[in-house]
């Protein structure tokens, strides 16, 4: 992949560059529609392949919070067709490197020296390149680092390509106005923290610090005297990626113990420090052949409202689900169910939610759970793609669900996704208050 000399940076140039998207994806029904003329039976699949391919072209290189979005929605696959989610997933690994002049460029902006200045040794060409930063090897007093740098013009850019990206937005997602708005203000308030390497720093060692108890798990040290507010200096952790992992066939066990070590990770983060690793893709985690699980990347971190917190967790509780008043009034509070419903309305959604509950909340009703069970994530999506499709939700004029819940529920999605690619059955630990009375007397 060729490296990039220059990233669009103003407004002009980045608007630019998302009109010609959303000309070219406009091109693209145009040209469908013309062939579906001439043949009736043809599917849309050409047509998303076409308009994924032009969207993730354009976003690759504007890189920061268009490229984000769209590794974002490569996770929610309730959201796009598959063509896109497979081809926004790359932006979770793979992106266009910044060239060496512009990476020295970069850190005499922040440190006043060069790289070669700084460590002993440092590579110029990016390791790996995603979203919002690069990744560079070097080494100092005999330590292998790994270098994140962050793309010139990102923090800067947040707010102004978020309304840019909104048309583009409207025409690849089944989302109404309201939705696309609260979506849409909840990924900026992240991405603002995401790009932001002080406060991740803060965030790493804070977060990591806590979860070194929980077996089985190994964090990066960090180093502030080697970071800046775009810069950020870790050790260089080795171990394979999800896919790599797989392919060397591991045992049942080894898949087991590291299925065991994500679940408590995210298990501890959610019920004690109320506040959680949201980004769960496979690119944040190395996995080693001895059953050993490494976690990258703190920028993006969702703080849990108490309210929210207790709310959220009851509906796991198998138990709330008979009890209607009290579930009702959890339905009211997190906007599940709102004033402008009617009598009937409110019947269908408390109905629609109820079911995705007892979905979404399978794990916590046993206490152990074999996420490589046929079936369990493909039966989530399904459901989510059926109701992403439902008229009174697709057409309605109000956001439906407390935004908290976008990076909560993208959470457990990306938690259940990797738990499924693993094929880990584990012990679905959880608070006493969320553990349903049937289980209470069970030994575990």
């Amino acid at each position: 992949m060729n490296p990039q000399d220059k990233i669009p940076t103003s407004k002009v140039a980045r608007a630019t560059q998302f009109v010609k998207a959303g000309v070219k994806v406009g091109g693209n029904y145009i040209k469908h529609y013309s062939k579906k003329i001439l043949d009736p039976s043809l599917s849309k699949e050409e047509l998303h392949k076409d308009n994924a391919t032009d969207v993730y072209e354009t976003l690759s290189n504007l890189k920061g919070s268009a490229l984000k979005v769209a590794q974002m929605m490569s996770m929610d696959k309730n959201l796009l067709p598959r063509a896109y989610t497979d081809k926004f997933a790359m932006a979770q690994y793979s992106a266009p490197p910044l060239s060496s002049p512009l990476v020295i460029k970069t850190f005499r902006q922040y440190f006043g020296k060069s790289p070669a200045e700084m460590f002993d040794k440092f590579e110029l060409k990016a390791e790996n390149a995603a979203s919002i930063g690069q990744v560079h090897l070097a080494y100092k007093n005999g330590k292998k680092l790994a270098v994140k740098i962050q793309y010139p013009g990102v923090a800067e850019s947040i707010s102004s390509d978020l309304k840019m990206a909104r048309p583009l937005a409207v025409q690849l997602l089944s989302l109404n106005d309201a939705e696309i708005d609260r979506y849409f203000k909840e990924v900026e308030e992240r991405l603002l923290e995401e790009s932001n390497y002080d406060l991740e720093l803060k965030r790493s060692v804070e977060i990591t610090e806590a979860c070194a108890h929980i077996p089985h798990l190994f964090f990066p040290k960090y180093y502030p005297e080697f970071s800046s507010n775009r810069i950020l200096t870790m050790d260089w952790i080795e171990g394979m990626h999800l896919k790599e992992f797989l392919e060397t066939n591991p045992s049942q066990g080894i898949r087991n113990q590291i299925g065991q070590a994500l679940w408590d990770f995210y298990d501890y983060q959610m019920h004690t420090l109320r506040k959680v690793h949201a980004d769960p893709h496979p690119g944040n985690f190395l996995m080693t052949a001895d059953g050993r699980l490494g976690v990258l990347d703190f920028g993006c971190i969702k703080v849990i409202p108490d309210d929210y917190y207790q709310n959220y967790f009851a509906l796991m509780n198998p138990d709330t689900l008979n009890d209607e008043e009290k579930i009702q009034k959890i339905f009211w509070e997190l906007d599940f169910l709102l004033k402008e419903d009617s009598p009937k309305e409110q019947a269908l959604f408390a109905d629609i939610f109820k079911q995705m509950i007892r979905l979404l909340g399978r794990p916590f009703d046993s206490h152990s759970f074999d996420f490589g069970a046929s079936g369990y994530v493909d039966e989530i999506y399904q459901f989510l793609d059926f109701i992403s499709k439902m008229p009174e939700l697709k057409n309605g004029n109000s956001a439906r669900g407390s935004q908290h819940g976008l990076y909560v529920n993208r959470t457990y999605f990306g938690l259940y996704t990797l738990l499924n690619d693993l094929k880990a059955n584990i012990r679905t630990t959880k608070p006493d208050w969320v553990t349903p009375q049937h289980l209470k007397g069970e030994l575990v």
